[in-house]
């Protein structure tokens, strides 16, 4: 997808701390941080929303984000795991991505 950042960092256009890569998903550090633990998982391939993915799909993104939370230690207190569907969730690029923060206190309700 021309223009689609995450895009450009699949296919090494663009630079990323990358924490995890299989044939189809990639985990990577966020470049703005919102916890002192902050990575996103996407699927190389372009998607959307999670209103465009599969259940398969959806179920390697958290397993894959799992993964790397427990690799970062984030199982001994906890993390968040958020999922923002289009503009008004708070979904700023466009393609499909996990959000696995931790490393701090969250609060409920967010926003």
């Amino acid at each position: 997808m021309p223009n689609c950042i995450f895009c450009a960092i699949v296919n090494d256009h663009r630079q990323a701390k990358i924490l995890y890569e299989d044939t189809d998903y990639l985990a990577f550090e966020d470049l703005h941080p919102q916890a002192p633990a902050h990575f996103l998982v996407i699927p190389k391939r372009h998607i959307e929303t999670i209103l465009d993915a599969d259940k398969e799909t959806l179920g390697n993104l958290i397993h894959i984000g799992v993964r790397v939370a427990r690799k970062m230690g984030l199982d001994k207190n906890g993390f968040r795991t958020v999922i923002n569907c289009k503009r008004h969730a708070g979904q700023s690029v466009d393609h499909l991505h996990v959000h696995v923060m931790g490393g701090r206190w969250f609060s409920w309700p967010p926003g």
